[in-house]
């Protein structure tokens, strides 16, 4: 397929329309992403439309604060009338923050850490070009804080971008091991916010459209790298697990895996894989009606089941498909050491804004025990 001759076709071609009164647009990608052909012609497209494009395409995977902070110390904000984030999850929570900070008298980013609201921001359009963080459709950025090791969460609604673009054939050169980390972390946000303490009609209508699309389309965009039918459906899965965050709430999952991404520097994706089947297992008995609704919109559901036979499958599932997915289903494959199960529990219970949507009392052994099921090499 010649991407080329189809990116600015479409949904995309419409971005000159959305753009048609800006004359400063500030650009935010990474050198990843910035080298890709389809986005290149993209940025290009951009520029045709606007008199005054300024790139910075310095974002590094799992942003820090002091990376915003480099980031924005030397712009020289005045007169950006658009933010446009084209990437994954770290490029567009970046981009949130961007059309936040780059408003005359805004708030600081230590300011933002601290818990103090923004009030207002920039226009902003976000464009994913992976399938999984749902980032273009929540009020979060996420940034990990490396002094604590661990991750916090800049939270307001003022950053919800004011247009979104999914277009699957920016997904393509998505190489397949980001493909199947990033579709697991899509599969968190919406089974958590499904099964939270503050889920609720809105964000559970969310969660099981997105779950239906993900469970039909996540492997056959592996199977079928050119499929744009399904990679866009994986883009729409994604959304809704924006969507559902925005509206509900992950918990267990991310609340466990933001240690393992501030410490040990795993992408988000795969820390969540390996945690999703565990995780799952110890909400299991506190929802087990809503797995059961999950568990029917497999492609080879078993309707002849009970609601706990159900639930127990769906765990099942969970755990076969992150093997047929090939990602880590331990911390002992990624060498981690047991030795900081002390700290990764600590960590975990501290990251309360997520533990209390826990469908289930969760105690420190609880979390322990969790963890232990990822070095199976101490359960012998």
């Amino acid at each position: 397929m010649n991407i080329n001759s189809t990116v600015i076709s479409g949904t995309l071609h419409d971005i000159g329309y959305l753009l048609h009164d800006c004359q400063h647009v500030l650009l935010v990608t990474d050198k990843n992403i910035a080298g890709i052909a389809a986005v290149q012609t993209l940025i290009k497209h951009i520029a045709s439309k606007v008199p005054t494009v300024n790139i910075i395409d310095s974002v590094p995977p799992e942003p820090s604060q002091h990376d915003v902070a480099a980031i924005v110390a030397p712009l020289a904000i005045k007169g950006i009338d658009r933010v446009i984030g084209i990437g994954g999850g770290s490029v567009l929570d970046v981009a949130k923050l961007l059309s936040v900070l780059c408003v005359e008298d805004a708030p600081s980013l230590d300011a933002l850490l601290q818990g103090e609201k923004p009030q207002r921001r920039i226009a902003s359009l976000l464009i994913p070009t992976t399938a999984g963080t749902g980032s273009e459709a929540t009020p979060n950025a996420i940034l990990a804080i490396p002094e604590k090791e661990t991750k916090v969460g800049i939270i307001s609604p003022v950053m919800l971008p004011d247009y979104v673009v999914l277009a699957p054939e920016l997904t393509i050169s998505m190489p397949a091991h980001i493909a199947s980390s990033t579709g697991i972390d899509a599969l968190c946000h919406l089974i958590e916010c499904f099964t939270a303490t503050v889920a609720n009609p809105v964000s559970d209508n969310y969660a099981l459209i997105g779950l239906k699309k993900l469970f039909a389309s996540l492997e056959k965009t592996l199977a079928e790298p050119d499929n744009l039918a399904a990679r866009l459906d994986m883009l729409w899965a994604s959304y809704y697990g924006g969507a559902a965050i925005a509206h509900a709430g992950t918990h267990l999952v991310h609340a466990m895996s933001y240690p393992l991404g501030g410490k040990y520097h795993l992408p988000h994706g795969v820390a969540n894989a390996i945690l999703l089947a565990p995780c799952m297992r110890f909400v299991r008995p506190a929802a087990v009606s809503k797995f059961a609704q999950a568990y029917d919109l497999l492609p080879d559901a078993d309707f002849t089941l009970s609601e706990e036979e159900k639930s127990f499958a769906l765990v099942d599932y969970f755990a076969a498909l992150v093997k047929r997915l090939k990602l880590p289903a331990s911390l002992d494959e990624l060498g981690i050491n047991a030795d900081h199960l002390p700290y990764l529990v600590d960590a975990a219970l501290d990251v309360q804004r997520l533990m209390k949507n826990v469908p289930a009392p969760v105690s420190a052994s609880d979390v322990r025990n969790v963890y232990l099921t990822l070095f199976p090499a101490l359960n012998h």
